[in-house]
């Protein structure tokens, strides 16, 4: 079943609004690099408060070492009691390749009900998980097997949530082509439990599929539960940025900054060889940060003149970018409205990867590294206003002058820098914006469908609004 974006239950475009800061005026160059930042707010615009079940599939995928039963033990059975109804589930556990514990028989998907979830909580207690000394099958496995299986059901909403002791982190060789096969397929949650996981590859899986890495040391029936509720108040499954490039423009890059970084794939359109779409996954109200690089070449171009790099699209909302090649030997007239904007998303990026790197280099007991990558984030947080990023510092050194980068790292148990570790990565940068009102409009009088501020007729019953 597919959903109908044109259904009355949901308008067929949300509220938009794109807001483009460029970085700076430009020094004309061979590769010139343009940095713009992209800001998009949401509006549900009256939309309902939930995604209704029907329209999401959700794998819960075990890749967990028979020694660690006991953490998956109570948790799974609980989060299947907890399945929304007429939502699709499957439910996958090791042996070491990933197999279909539930259904059983010959049905890929159950649709839940009162006996579905009952009937899967009992099954989950014989959940197969891979014995010591077996090969695990890799995390590229987990990811190929979840999308043949996702392919199969064309639904709104299609998603993984892998809950992972590390087991399948050993060998890995084939990971980032799978997910190059996978992108725009389905987005993935991971739960880390135990104590032997690697960061890496479970913050590539996040940030490649679009979701969240986290470590649940216990309540792990509540996150997976939390991650199905947050899946059902998505607003728009996908909503792709197209970027349409003047001739000048030799490479094109976006990424999501916030609420937490993304890498997008970009994908060609067929006879248009200088427009990009980037899709993006799960939208809610709310606000997205993005950071758009485009590579020029300055030696057909005329100085001192406004011109038009790129013009960013997202459904019916578009925003130029324009910028001008700067004489070299002339002074900047004045900087910029953008340049701080785009300074920003630069330095947070780099406070993430200073405070990861200097968190893994406490890991492997390199304290000079850790001393000066810990003491960078501890400056940046304190420019930014990042209190988590002090506060994590805190667990693992002195501060002894935020503001200078000064901090004395202590001796830490190595088993908890991996939780650190993937909060850095994952975590969101910094509390939500606001959402975004409702956009002033018209509602109509016949079926009472919410429109926008520039509609004239109803989008449902194509009544003439007044």
């Amino acid at each position: 079943m597919t959903y109908d974006m044109n259904s009355h239950t949901r308008p067929s475009q949300p509220g938009i609004r794109l807001h483009v800061d460029l970085g700076g005026d430009l020094l004309p160059h061979r590769s010139a690099k343009i940095e713009a930042h992209l800001q998009v707010d949401v509006a549900a615009d009256g939309a309902p408060t939930d995604l209704p079940a029907v329209q999401l599939a959700v794998i819960i995928a075990v890749d967990v070492a028979e020694s660690n039963r006991a953490a998956v033990r109570h948790a799974l059975p609980s989060a299947l009691r907890a399945l929304p109804d007429r939502i699709s589930f499957a439910v996958l556990g090791s042996g070491p390749e990933p197999v279909r514990c539930y259904p059983r028989g010959a049905d890929e998907w159950a649709v839940a009900d009162r006996e579905e979830r009952r009937r899967a909580a009992f099954v989950a207690g014989s959940l197969p998980l891979h014995r010591e000394g077996t090969r695990s099958a890799g995390y590229a496995a987990w990811v190929a097997g979840s999308r043949a299986l996702l392919f199969g059901r064309p639904v709104s909403v299609r998603h993984l949530v892998l809950i992972t002791d590390g087991s399948s982190a050993l060998g890995e060789t084939r990971l980032e082509e799978e997910l190059d096969a996978c992108a725009g397929q389905f987005t993935c949650d991971v739960f880390a439990v135990g104590a032997d996981w690697v960061p890496d590859p479970l913050l590539t899986l996040a940030e490649r599929l679009h979701g969240t890495a986290e470590f649940v040391d216990d309540g792990l029936g509540h996150a997976i539960t939390a991650a199905i509720q947050r899946l059902r108040r998505v607003h728009t499954p996908q909503l792709p940025i197209e970027v349409t490039v003047r001739p000048s423009v030799r490479q094109v890059s976006l990424s999501e900054k916030a609420p937490r970084p993304h890498r997008l794939g970009r994908l060609p359109q067929p006879g248009r060889p200088h427009r990009w779409k980037f899709p993006t996954y799960q939208w809610q109200q709310g606000r997205r940060d993005y950071l758009l690089t485009l590579v020029a070449d300055s030696d057909a171009d005329p100085l001192e003149t406004e011109l038009q790099f790129a013009m960013v699209s997202i459904g019916d909302v578009h925003a130029p970018v324009i910028a001008r090649w700067h004489l070299p030997e002339q002074s900047l007239p004045h900087a910029p409205t953008g340049t701080g904007s785009v300074r920003d998303l630069n330095a947070t990026a780099k406070m993430r990867r200073v405070l990861r790197q200097g968190l893994i280099a406490l890991q492997e007991h390199r304290p000079d590294t850790a001393k000066d990558r810990l003491g960078q984030a501890a400056r940046l947080a304190t420019q930014l206003g990042t209190d988590w990023v002090l506060d994590e510092i805190r667990t693992v050194a002195d501060i002894e002058d935020a503001a200078a980068g000064l901090v004395r790292p202590r001796a830490v148990d190595a088993g908890a820098l991996g939780p650190m570790i993937l909060r850095a990565g994952s975590r969101p940068g910094g509390p939500l914006a606001d959402a975004v009102g409702a956009r002033p409009g018209p509602r109509c009088g016949g079926c009472g469908t919410p429109a926008g501020s520039e509609a004239r007729y109803c989008i449902t019953c194509g009544e003439k609004l007044r």
